[in-house]
């Protein structure tokens, strides 16, 4: 990668490190390229454990992750950080972990647990932790918040990566953000954003995961900044990590015409070398780790190789997870019927517009229409969307939402970026709350409910992963999704949408456990419009 040249060749290994790189003058006829890393993941978001996570990474030629355990951190705070760690050392997949720097993400949700600056001076201190997690609170880096500001001194402190995410920020409080310390952002959407960003120091992260698609958009910084990009996945379902994982960006960038070089550069030696990452890139000293493949154009991996072991042989991973500790935090009763009723004030209302493959929402005012109780118009993709804190027993916050398109039944999760409290949208009361219920029989999961009966995906680790194997779980992930697209449902991933529903640091409106909140304004709004 470094002299940028395929030659045909011979690599010799020793005691799992690179010895030697010959060129022979022939050889058949694969190709030997660096494992790839993933630059930015919340392994949560594929719903499996570091360990089953790991055994479906390395079938895709990932040899490395950067991992941010910041979902898992709201709901059990630096225990659950550690439960990650743990889970993970028992794989040979290379993992690092930040700190997470907003648990809570912000102060106008219910989360299960914070971690402060002290804490996460003390996670600095593990061996498996080398960064400072996603910096999500930028109002509370461009308005000097005095813990952020703490947070943000004790990474620099350790000299460590501090990542950030900022969507849409621009002009001074850019600068600002970028001046803090914060080197990354992986929620640009625009090709200006990225460059405005690039030119004040930042890398940016291209991200393509289940949900949240930016590679189209950002390839051309491929040409125009190739240092200065990396790729990553940042919340990826099962279904989606099943079929393919880093290798399917690269092949696609490398089919539009792509340089091959700069396409795996960003796949591996940036991150590599931006997070110190203990990985070879392929040259005499380093640890053994690449694969083999047999076109770089289609990514299939024939081979995956982690400090001179082959971890896949081309069928199956040559390694299997532990037993993994059951660790959760759910700690609430049932719904009953009229706890989500709204009464009608005769005033119009706000409703949240959910995008298809975007985190970001909008939002419409529509009339309350008449009657004692607002209730949801199916016909009008009008569905009422119920989030209930999950920690405590206390009332659910209740609004109104387009986008989704059921006209029956309802669904629920408790996979709810970022506390992971309750969240459900649905055509009629019955069902919605007939769908929360069963996720907190179950203390976590997703739930689907027709008249046709209902369905759950359990979630026994911190309801928010399970210990299954990815196969297993994509099976179920995609016929949940496939009922919920009978009901009428017209995104592609019914599931990860709902889940960014309830994330309060992306824009326009969303839902926490305690309203509806303006993300564009940073505080809580209320239903019918004044």
């Amino acid at each position: 990668m470094h002299q940028r040249r395929i030659y045909q060749g011979a690599v010799t290994i020793s005691a799992g490190i690179i010895e030697s790189m010959e060129e022979t003058g022939s050889g058949p006829d694969i190709y030997i390229m660096p494992g790839l890393a993933d630059a930015h993941v919340h392994i949560e978001s594929s719903m499996l454990v570091p360990s089953h996570f790991a055994v479906a990474a390395v079938r895709h030629g990932t040899v490395a992750v950067v991992a941010d355990p910041h979902e898992i951190g709201n709901v059990l705070g630096s225990e659950g950080v550690k439960f990650m760690i743990e889970n993970s050392r028992s794989v040979p997949l290379k993992i690092i972990f930040g700190a997470p720097s907003c648990v809570p993400a912000t102060d106008f949700e219910s989360s299960g647990a914070r971690i402060d600056a002290d804490d996460i001076k003390e996670l600095l201190e593990n061996d498996m932790i080398g960064f400072l997690a996603e910096m999500m609170n930028f109002p509370g880096v461009v308005h000097d918040d005095p813990e952020v500001v703490r947070k943000l001194e004790v990474a620099r402190n350790a000299a460590v990566p501090i990542d950030g995410h900022a969507p849409g920020l621009t002009g001074k409080d850019l600068i600002k953000y970028i001046r803090s310390g914060i080197t990354t952002d992986h929620e640009c959407t625009t090709l200006e954003e990225a460059q405005e960003k690039i030119a004040g120091g930042m890398k940016i992260l291209i991200r393509e995961g289940s949900a949240a698609k930016n590679l189209e958009a950002l390839a051309p910084l491929l040409e125009t900044n190739p240092d200065d990009v990396m790729l990553c996945s940042d919340d990826m379902h099962p279904e989606t990590l099943e079929k393919g994982h880093i290798n399917r960006l690269v092949a696609r960038l490398i089919s539009m015409g792509y340089d091959i070089f700069n396409v795996i550069r960003a796949a591996s030696v940036n991150s590599a070398e931006h997070y110190k990452l203990n990985v070879g890139l392929l040259k005499p000293g380093d640890p053994a780790d690449f694969i083999v493949t047999d076109d770089p154009g289609k990514m299939n991996i024939r081979q995956t190789f982690i400090n001179g072991k082959c971890v896949f042989d081309g069928v199956k991973s040559l390694f299997s997870p532990g037993v993994v500790m059951k660790v959760n935090h759910f700690n609430c009763s049932h719904l009953l019927p009229g706890e989500i009723r709204v009464g009608n004030t005769g005033k119009r209302i706000r409703v949240i517009v959910a995008r298809n493959g975007g985190l970001l929402t909008d939002t419409v005012t529509t009339e309350a229409a008449t009657g004692k109780y607002v209730e949801p118009r199916p016909a009008e993709d009008l569905l009422k969307i119920v989030v209930k804190e999950r920690y405590n027993d206390k009332p659910p916050a209740v609004a109104f939402i387009r986008g989704f398109g059921l006209k029956s039944g309802s669904m629920a999760s408790s996979v709810a970026h970022d506390s992971h409290n309750i969240i459900a949208v649905g055509t009629n009361d019955r069902d919605i709350i007939s769908a929360i219920n069963m996720i907190t029989d179950a203390r976590g999961g997703m739930s689907v409910v027709s008249d046709d009966g209902a369905e759950i995906l359990r979630l026994p680790v911190a309801g928010i992963m399970s210990d299954i194997p990815v196969t297993a779980m994509a099976r179920q992930y995609e016929r949940l999704s496939e009922s919920v697209r009978n009901l009428g449902c017209r995104l592609d991933a019914p599931f990860m949408t709902l889940s960014f529903m309830a994330l309060l640091v992306i824009p326009e409106l969303k839902i926490s456990d305690r309203g509806l909140f303006d993300g564009l304004a940073f505080r809580h709004v209320p239903l019918f419009v004044e």
